[in-house]
């Protein structure tokens, strides 16, 4: 396969992965990382006659760029477990094999999102504003926050994230879980999880967390309506991706506290610009996409990358397909 070239668009993937690859593909490294703005030229421009491709970038993979690719295009990989910045239908019409990191993240993220819930459910923001500006008091009723024990925690999309996050809560005891999404899961049952309609998650949960996939269906799925099911007291984590929530009308739902809290580790746009509204509120805990950046974690997802491309190359089914 010495013959077959790989482009890598960004330049922060991993050595690991890379050393898998230079034993059997000739390699292209972009010098350029997500958020440059010259790069979707160079990309237009590298992207032609490769064999393969590992999108590690948040700009977009769109019918026009794979046609720049040609008909010999072979493989292509995200270094991450999400797809809503790839064209799939396009690729899979093609027959081009699409494959992702799916479970290489799932302990890092959950790892996450339990952070999130607990800085958000219990007002860290807002309590390090006030040292910050030597505004600590004392009082009993002073920054009161929201229990974890005995509530009921409500996961939108059960999936591989989505379980860890429930076995790590099991230590909080944690009254009641329960989830919604596309199909029952058999793991819900061996982890105690009921399955109920997402307007009812919603209405009971006192900690929804947002671990679905971004589709034209889940898009905006917490929206001005949603959010006048939830509880005054709930916490919403989102660690998907930022366009699951209508971020205007969050806004204005922890701005009236309507809810609680909210805990993001996603956003639209990304990065946030520190001038946008969300980020002024106490009530709104915001990390910038750290989910899955841990050292492990990245060269796991490097290394499921470059398995990705070379199983497709050698006519073998993908470590994680998307189809």
């Amino acid at each position: 396969m010495m013959s077959k070239r790989v482009l890598i668009v960004n330049k922060t993937f991993p050595k690991v992965g890379l050393d898998l690859l230079r034993n059997k593909l000739q390699v292209t490294v972009l010098p350029y990382l997500d958020y440059e703005p010259d790069m979707l030229p160079e990309i237009k421009k590298n992207i032609i006659g490769i064999d393969a491709l590992i999108w590690n970038t948040k700009h977009c993979l769109t019918k026009d760029l794979i046609d720049l690719a040609g008909p010999q295009l072979k493989a292509v990989t995200t270094m991450a477990s999400g797809v809503d910045h790839i064209d799939v239908q396009e690729l899979a019409k093609r027959g081009i094999p699409l494959g992702n990191t799916l479970h290489s993240l799932d302990n890092a993220v959950a790892d996450i999102t339990v952070c999130l819930l607990i800085a958000a459910a219990r007002g860290f923001k807002a309590g390090i504003r006030e040292i910050e500006s030597g505004g600590w008091k004392f009082g009993v009723q002073w920054k009161l926050g929201q229990d974890i024990a005995g509530s009921t925690v409500g996961v939108v999309g059960l999936g591989g994230v989505g379980q860890a996050v429930v076995r790590r809560l099991k230590g909080f005891d944690v009254e009641r879980f329960i989830y919604s999404g596309r199909s029952d899961k058999p793991e819900a049952k061996s982890l105690g999880v009921e399955r109920v309609p997402l307007d009812q998650l919603l209405k009971e949960s006192d900690f929804v967390i947002l671990a679905c996939p971004l589709t034209p269906e889940t898009k905006h799925l917490i929206n001005v309506e949603t959010l006048k099911l939830m509880k005054r007291t709930s916490v919403v984590i989102n660690i998907g991706r930022g366009d699951l929530i209508n971020q205007d009308a969050l806004y204005d739902a922890l701005k009236e506290e309507r809810i609680f809290a909210a805990g993001l580790d996603v956003a639209t746009p990304e990065p946030l610009p520190h001038s946008h509204p969300l980020v002024s509120l106490p009530n709104c805990c915001i990390i910038p996409h750290l989910g899955s950046a841990t050292h492990k974690t990245r060269d796991a997802m490097a290394t499921t990358s470059a398995q990705n491309i070379l199983f497709a190359m050698n006519g073998e089914k993908m470590v994680y397909p998307v189809y």
